[in-house]
């Protein structure tokens, strides 16, 4: 009993033994392992801490370098010299209504492009009297002569529907060239809507506005006229009226001018043509250089403008200032004669002096110029119709309007150009000018087509030109069914209206 005793004892003895001689290994390959890891990251941190050192003694060397050069170049120079600098070179922004503009131009015959220098009365080209509708003699007439643009009057409206009808499918009918469709609507007496048929809202004298100094009114004027015509499917209004009236009596623009003080009227007109054009319409200013001191009409024949350059600084350019820095899309240049600025009797309108070096030069004017109507007498008593349309081109005007004869301007707009009298990379600057108005609602910062009438594109390109061919049966009573008094209202409608 006791030997067995004895026997455990000692295998007791034994387990335990082996179990400490276990327990002794594991701690010390614990100790290793912990020993392992701390020389790992004393190594480590040596390294990285040598890498650090080293790059901060690199950098400091370099900069060290960099200063002995300078201190050598400036030693050399006399001077001091500018570490140099890094500079990010910009992206180059495209301006893709420009590009636009410019592939619709190269694709454009000399002859369209001609034609799309003129803004006329539709009947100057569809050989009626009248015309109160857009069908297949309007359509026939465009596929000959794609004018820039139709001007309209009183005798052109029967009612709402039959005009807005009108216009509609004028548009269409040569989609790759976009037309400006105009009025004369300035409030007042100058009112074609207004005096028309169609219901509109009532605008007021602009010299009343004006006595009353507030340039909110003039704005809201500007937005009403403006949101009507756009309404109706018009997009360039012939107003307003930037000429400073120091006698309304005395003067033939009576109260169509905001009146006598240049900075007022510099208001005004700034607000309307913001007003104007908020509502999708082209504003144009009128009448450079002034002609709110002249006391003849142009309508009738020659009217002088007696004032020198320095009174016309003073007294007229401030209105057509501040109107061309409101954003003004066009600029109406008028037929009135400034020998103390020209030398002669020259209309200013056929005066490179007033269109190139004041309007563009000196006022800094780099949208449309447009002639005033070219069938007033102060042209077309000394001028054929071709002669002015010419001269009109060579002083700088962009647009010419409602030329005595069109024929006969185009005719020899398109002569002088192939002769080599006009280069026809001027017309091109003048087109450029007219097509950045006309597509730039139409083209988005990338150039895609995003607001252009149903069924058009912007651009020769992009169509063919034969939408909204038919107009349908029956519409063109242009002249033809527009009734027995149609062909006495038409005629000689446009001597005393365009542009007034």
């Amino acid at each position: 009993m006791g030997k067995k005793r004895d026997l455990k004892k000692e295998i007791d003895d034994n387990e335990r033994k082996i179990y400490r001689r276990k327990r002794r290994i594991r701690n010390q390959i614990i100790a290793y392992i912990v020993v392992v890891i701390f020389f790992a990251v004393v190594i480590v941190g040596a390294v990285s801490g040598i890498r650090v050192l080293t790059k901060m003694i690199s950098e400091k060397k370099q900069a060290d370098e960099l200063a002995d050069q300078l201190e050598e170049m400036e030693n050399e120079e006399g001077g001091i010299v500018e570490p140099p600098v890094y500079v990010e070179t910009p992206q180059e922004d495209v301006d893709w209504l420009e590009e636009r503009v410019t592939a619709s131009i190269e694709n454009m015959s000399l002859e369209d492009k001609v034609a799309g220098l003129f803004i006329i009365t539709p009947e100057a080209i569809t050989s009626v009297s009248q015309v109160i509708q857009a069908g297949d003699g309007t359509k026939e007439a465009l596929d000959k002569y794609p004018v820039g643009g139709f001007v309209y009057f009183e005798q052109n409206i029967i009612d709402r529907e039959q005009f807005t009808q009108m216009l509609s499918n004028t548009v269409g009918m040569r989609p790759e060239y976009p037309m400006f469709l105009a009025v004369d609507e300035e409030g007042g007496e100058v009112r074609r809507i207004g005096k028309s048929s169609i219901e509109v809202e009532e605008i007021g004298d602009m010299a009343d506005i004006g006595a009353e100094g507030d340039t909110m009114k003039a704005y809201e004027a500007g937005r009403s006229i403006g949101f009507y015509l756009n309404e109706l499917g018009l997009n360039l209004d012939f107003a307003p009226v930037a000429d400073v009236v120091a006698d309304p009596a005395q003067s033939p623009l009576g109260k169509r001018s905001f009146g006598s003080d240049p900075a007022v009227a510099g208001d005004m007109a700034a607000a309307t043509v913001n007003g104007l054009q908020e509502m999708g319409v082209s504003a144009c200013l009128k009448h450079f250089p002034g002609i709110g001191s002249v006391a003849e009409d142009s309508h009738e024949g020659m009217a002088i403008l007696e004032k020198n350059l320095d009174e016309l600084r003073a007294a007229e350019f401030p209105a057509f200032q501040a109107g061309i820095e409101a954003g003004a899309n066009f600029v109406m240049v008028s037929h009135v004669s400034a020998p103390n600025i020209v030398g002669d009797n020259t209309p200013c309108s056929l005066s490179e002096e007033v269109v190139t070096n004041l309007l563009r030069g000196e006022l800094g004017y780099n949208g449309i110029v447009i002639t005033d109507a070219m069938n007033m007498g102060a042209i077309t008593e000394y001028y054929s119709a071709g002669d002015a349309a010419v001269q009109a081109l060579k002083a700088g005007a962009d647009m010419i309007l409602m030329p005595e004869d069109f024929e006969q301007a185009y005719q020899g707009v398109l002569h002088a150009v192939q002769e080599g009298v006009i280069a026809e990379e001027r017309v091109n600057e003048s087109l450029k000018r007219i097509y950045r108005i006309k597509f730039k609602e139409w083209v988005d910062s990338e150039g895609n087509i995003v607001d252009a009438p149903d069924g058009e594109s912007a651009g020769p390109e992009a169509g063919d030109g034969n939408a909204a061919e038919g107009a349908g049966d029956g519409t063109e009573a242009e002249g033809e069914g527009a009734g027995d008094g149609a062909n006495a209202e038409g005629d000689g409608a446009g001597a005393g209206g365009g542009g007034e």
